[in-house]
């Protein structure tokens, strides 16, 4: 049984007509120890699915018109706040984009993090337990930095110390929200390199949300493409970067610089990702595709498996 299954998630914000559906109809699977990596453009719902598995999203004015998140074989979406309570921290934790907006700027990091220890380790909530999970995530001094405040230090630092914090409670699945959004390339390349080493050496697994196809190759065995609240491809890592067979996932690795190759100017996506409660009738990506055929714009394609664990939408993939 997979640690997390999504069956046919609907998301929408408000209510009767003037409800806008964020995510439609989104299945997908993480096993234990396995790492996938949700991939797609600012908008199109990643961080919005990724919420929702521990029901972080504020209802109202969200709400659930269908679908499921089977956690360990329990739906999410029927559990009550007790239950909830214990997931969050306990079995699924979460790393946010922006390091610096998500740590208080008032308490030192120590305390922070015992924060997290008291909630779901009380027995091991102490200064010791702290600076190892420092030592964990590769701070050095970790008995001095105990008392920093986050502004004492840097984003990678900062963004080290959020990884602590998500993994004080021996989660199952960790998610990652663009980690290393805002970090330059040297730390982005050291915290990808932590997550995976921390995965094996824990033994869990991790949800990777991310706009860059370049550092899918790095760390994801699987990957999950979205495009306007639908996921569009879904696939082995290694395969999908090898050989992508949606439009849209063409368009993406496009549009990836390479070594070794002379381009005067990178290549873009025609268009901008649609508006919430403006998606274009047919297949959403229509209006921008370069495959686009005439009956696109009219019926709307379904996921189908193509290739043994390779599932596509869009009926013109070859």
């Amino acid at each position: 049984m997979p640690l997390l299954e999504i069956k046919n998630l609907k998301l929408e914000f408000g209510t009767g007509k003037d409800a806008v559906r964020a995510v439609d109809d989104v299945s997908f699977t993480i096993n234990a120890g396995e790492t996938v990596c949700l991939v797609g453009e600012s908008g199109c719902g990643k961080s919005v699915t990724a919420l929702s598995i521990a029901r972080l999203v504020p209802m109202p004015p969200a709400r659930y018109p269908g679908g499921q998140i089977l956690l360990n074989g329990r739906d999410v979406l029927q559990m009550d706040k007790t239950e909830l309570r214990a997931i969050r921290g306990g079995v699924v934790s979460y790393i946010f984009q922006e390091p610096s907006a998500s740590l208080n700027p008032v308490f030192r990091i120590g305390n922070q993090i015992k924060e997290s220890l008291k909630l779901h380790r009380p027995q091991v909530a102490t200064d010791d337990e702290v600076i190892r999970l420092l030592k964990l995530v590769g701070i050095p001094a970790p008995e001095s930095r105990i008392k920093d405040y986050p502004h004492q230090m840097s984003g990678g630092m900062q963004q080290r110390v959020m990884i602590a914090m998500a993994l004080a409670s021996e989660p199952k699945l960790l998610i990652a929200d663009e980690p290393t959004t805002a970090l330059d390339v040297t730390i982005q390349a050291q915290i990808l390199e932590l997550l995976k080493e921390l995965k094996v050496r824990l033994g869990m697994s991790i949800l990777l949300i991310t706009h860059n196809l370049g550092i899918v190759g790095d760390i994801a065995d699987r990957v999950a493409v979205m495009y306007a609240g639908q996921i569009v491809e879904l696939a082995p890592a290694r395969e999908l970067l090898r050989r992508p067979l949606h439009p849209y996932t063409q368009a993406l690795m496009n549009s990836v610089p390479k070594l070794g190759r002379e381009q005067q100017r990178l290549e873009a996506i025609p268009g901008n990702v649609p508006n919430l409660g403006h998606f274009p009738s047919g297949c959403r990506f229509h209006p921008r595709c370069p495959k686009a055929q005439s009956d696109c714009s009219q019926k709307a394609p379904e996921l189908v498996e193509v290739e043994p664990g390779r599932f596509v939408r869009c009926p013109y993939w070859k």
